[in-house]
């Protein structure tokens, strides 16, 4: 049988895509993450299906229990928060896979900082203001960054940022963002995307510290830090401008 590693989407049940929920809704098992997989998420699943929370399990282990189903002939899907692109350890599941022969597929879900834009109403790519979106994280007791790829290089751009992982570290964040964007760069942060107690805050990068501790954010939180955040005035896209030259347009853009 096949390991289905499937992107469980921000949180919200109706937000995994239909192939995630279908592959749910026929596993023998399923393995999840802990409590940030939503009940209603693993409702999906059928009533005699076996439900391992990994929340507390190494990844050796877990990747026993994958291995075991698929001894077993059964069907078994890897639940992953978000999407299996970001931050979701697939990597290392898959590497110890491929060791065992063990055949797997991935099926992608909506990443949280999608997720956060939706639910802050903003496109991220605006035109002449932001046409790039760095996804970060801040390292604290996690594993170490590649040496390059620190706060100030990506603040050098200013390139809109997209923070993970970071909602413990605003002051360390702010200090290091503020000689680059400014302190009067718009902030938007997104708390619980989708799922209940959600919280929104939004001010500028100065002000980010406290926004967050008067709000009480603490966990699962998307920090994005630029411009586009409070984009007015810009020009429209190229895309649908009625000066584009439709009749003799490329296949291909």
């Amino acid at each position: 049988m096949t390991v289905h590693f499937v992107g469980a989407g921000p949180g919200a049940a109706d937000l995994i895509t239909v192939r995630g929920r279908d592959l749910l809704a026929r596993c023998d098992v399923c393995l999840y993450p802990g409590s940030m997989t939503p009940p209603d998420l693993l409702a999906y699943c059928p009533p005699e299906a076996t439900l391992i929370d990994t929340a507390n399990l190494s990844l050796e282990e877990i990747v026993g229990k994958l291995v075991e189903a698929h001894e077993n002939g059964h069907e078994v899907v890897r639940l992953c928060s978000g999407d299996p692109s970001l931050y979701s350890a697939v990597a290392e599941q898959a590497r110890r896979l491929d060791a065992k022969n063990v055949p797997y597929d991935v099926v992608p879900g909506v990443p949280a900082f999608a997720a956060s834009a939706a639910v802050l109403k903003r496109e991220l790519t605006v035109p002449e203001i932001g046409q790039s979106l760095v996804i970060t994280r801040v390292q604290a007791r996690s594993t170490k960054m590649p040496p390059k790829e620190t706060l100030a290089a990506f603040a050098a751009t200013e390139a809109t940022l997209a923070l993970h992982l970071a909602i413990n570290h605003v002051e360390r964040v702010t200090g290091e963002l503020v000689p680059h964007y400014g302190a009067d760069c718009p902030i938007a942060v997104v708390a619980l995307a989708t799922q209940p107690g959600e919280t929104v805050v939004r001010g500028v990068l100065g002000e980010l510290p406290d926004l967050v501790r008067e709000a009480g954010m603490t966990r699962a939180a998307t920090i994005f830090v630029g411009r586009v955040l409070a984009a007015a005035g810009f020009p429209d896209s190229f895309l649908y401008s009625s000066a584009r030259d439709r009749a003799n347009q490329p296949e291909s853009l």
